[in-house]
């Protein structure tokens, strides 16, 4: 599945994180991260890449969904620890 960086930043938005806590999180330069999430459409990165960002995501979370009829999205999997 391709990962938009609509769905990058609506994940982000779930989680509440910056773009400094995805990059720590997943390993990815923080200056990447800011390169890719300004554009529309599928994110234009190497493929370790936008895997390390979707595990990242995905083991705090979210599930991200495939273009179904109403396009690609993001929800949680599961509720966010609130304590």
């Amino acid at each position: 599945m391709t990962v938009t960086s609509e769905q990058l930043r609506a994940a982000r938005a779930l989680l509440q994180w910056d773009q400094k806590t995805l990059a720590a999180v997943s390993m990815v330069s923080l200056a990447t991260i800011k390169r890719l999430e300004p554009n529309s459409g599928p994110l234009k990165a190497n493929k370790v890449t936008i895997e390390a960002l979707r595990r990242a995501l995905e083991a705090a979370g979210v599930e991200f969904i495939s273009q179904n009829g109403g396009g690609p999205g993001v929800r949680l999997a599961r509720p966010i620890n609130s304590e």
